[in-house]
């Protein structure tokens, strides 16, 4: 199992929460600048996936400093959770929240992708921004994500992926495997960091890998939409009604 720090015993939930502990207060800066601000369109993209469903409640997990949270009150729901394990990054989201003056709207509380303290059937969309690779355990995280979503609810997950094609290809593992961990680490002061994140990419099950998981874990209709020349993806999958 790939870990942030191969050099501490702990598993891997805790480094994780660890790790963006450290990052967080560079969080925010090192997405928007190491992805030239791209990922802002991934996730307005990713939030359009649930317009035609027109969810009243949801949730975001591994919701971190609550950017797809936010981005997610375009389709006016009545209530938005946000969940993560790390208290700092959470800690920056909520400070976020309350300058925006949405407190009424996001409610962001520490919890575990694995372990969600939610009723059956509780949400009628959930959404994961670049999360699910961080999932210890990734079958138990999906399988309680499908427990806790309604029947005829939508889950859409927001996540890196490999360009197959050239130049788009030697280009990215360039940036992502050298000019990345290096700004990263320079940033974020966290060596391991950044060093991780295309550690994690590498290993992530993508493409029809993934959707077979979703399936396993129940979901239909699922669905990988490329972003970017395949720098990026979003999965959805669906519950059906009982």
């Amino acid at each position: 199992m790939l870990i942030p720090y191969k050099n501490q015993a702990n598993g891997k939930k805790e480094q994780v929460a660890q790790m963006f502990n450290n990052i967080a207060y560079r969080y925010d800066f090192l997405n928007h600048f190491l992805s030239l601000g791209i990922d802002t369109i991934w996730r307005r993209k990713a939030i359009n996936c649930l317009k035609d469903i027109n969810p009243r409640r949801i949730l975001d997990v591994a919701s971190g400093t609550a950017d797809l949270a936010i981005e997610a009150l375009r389709l006016n729901p009545d209530e938005i959770i946000g969940i993560d394990i790390s208290e700092e990054m959470l800690s920056i989201g909520q400070k976020k929240i309350e300058r925006k003056g949405l407190q009424r709207k996001i409610t962001l509380q520490k919890g575990d992708s694995e372990n969600l303290q939610f009723n059956d059937d509780s949400f009628d969309a959930i959404t994961v921004a670049f999360g699910v690779r961080n999932f210890e355990n990734l079958e138990k995280g999906l399988s309680e994500i499908f427990r806790i979503l309604k029947p005829n609810g939508r889950l859409v997950i927001l996540e890196f992926s490999k360009p197959r094609k050239f130049p788009v290809k030697q280009i990215y593992n360039f940036y992502f495997k050298q000019i990345l961990p290096f700004v990263g680490k320079l940033i974020s002061k966290d060596k391991s960091a950044y060093s991780y994140l295309p550690e994690s990419v590498d290993l992530f099950p993508e493409n029809q890998k993934f959707i077979s998981i979703l399936e396993k874990c129940g979901f239909v209709n699922c669905i990988n939409r490329q972003l970017t020349f395949g720098v990026a993806s979003i999965y959805t999958g669906e519950k059906n009604k009982r």
